[in-house]
């Protein structure tokens, strides 16, 4: 299919990537459309983490197709060209300026002109201000906005640096693993979260935990990776009574836990 003619915002098609001589993704294709969220499950090794070096620019593809919005070739970009595009990315690990209170780590990222001369006059408005509180409510943050974010719990610092992704507007999000090291309270409200930004925002969320992906990704379609290639794709339901899929990953799972 021509990217160009196709209504998907993320178009991943035939990508194949080596690393001495082992294939972390082995003509993947998959495509996202505005809007959607995309669960994705795999075992350790599927090619969930490369997928998405590969749609940041971190990885460069030895092969294959991977555009967003129909007309930029992402295999030709690098990461910052690809940030400026609206693609953000949320690491397993939150990255935020501890040091710094909530309200200011939105303020640092909020979507502006970084050209040194805009910088250097830069002032807050009443607009940021009102971006700024509309992210604290999202995120449930607003409570703690004066708290140095270095004190917060870690579904505190989770939220905040999908707060933080989302100073910066983006189209698609990419979301690694949110729910790692939470309480069930938190990974409940994290879900609640993305699901309230659904459709505002294209969004492809990494999991493991399969209660939150469900929570998620009910009347959606989820995606399983397995050793590089897409190895079942449809509803929550479908996916989990799988027998390949239960084979090598959900049964492998039930095993070791």
């Amino acid at each position: 299919m021509d990217p160009r003619t196709t209504t998907a915002l993320l178009y991943i098609n035939g990508v194949t990537v080596s690393f001495d001589g082992f294939r972390a993704l082995n003509n993947l294709s998959f495509m996202v459309e505005p809007g959607e969220m995309r669960a994705i499950i795999g075992p350790n090794g599927a090619g969930k983490t490369t997928m998405m070096d590969v749609v940041t620019g971190k990885t460069r593809p030895d092969a294959g197709e991977v555009y967003f919005d129909s007309s930029h070739d992402l295999s030709r970009l690098d990461e910052a060209e690809i940030a400026l595009l609206g693609i953000g990315r949320k690491f397993q690990k939150p990255t935020v300026f501890e040091m710094h209170t909530v309200e200011d780590n939105i303020l640092l990222a909020l979507k502006s002109d970084r050209r040194p001369r805009a910088t250097l006059f830069w002032r807050e408005t009443p607009e940021a201000d009102s971006r700024i509180d509309g992210i604290l409510q999202i995120t449930r943050l607003t409570a703690v906005r004066d708290r140095v974010a270095g004190g917060l719990s870690h579904g505190q610092k989770q939220w905040l640096e999908i707060g933080m992704l989302l100073a910066q507007d983006p189209k698609l999000l990419l979301v690694d693993e949110p729910a790692a090291g939470m309480t069930d309270e938190e990974t409940h409200k994290t879900g609640e979260l993305l699901l309230s930004l659904a459709g505002k925002h294209t969004i492809v969320v990494i999991e493991h935990d399969m209660v939150f992906v469900r929570q998620i990704a009910a009347g959606r379609k989820v995606t399983v990776l397995h050793q590089g290639s897409v190895l079942c794709e449809g509803p929550v339901d479908e996916v989990q009574d799988n027998e390949r899929v239960k084979e090598v990953y959900l049964g492998r799972k039930a095993r070791t836990h």
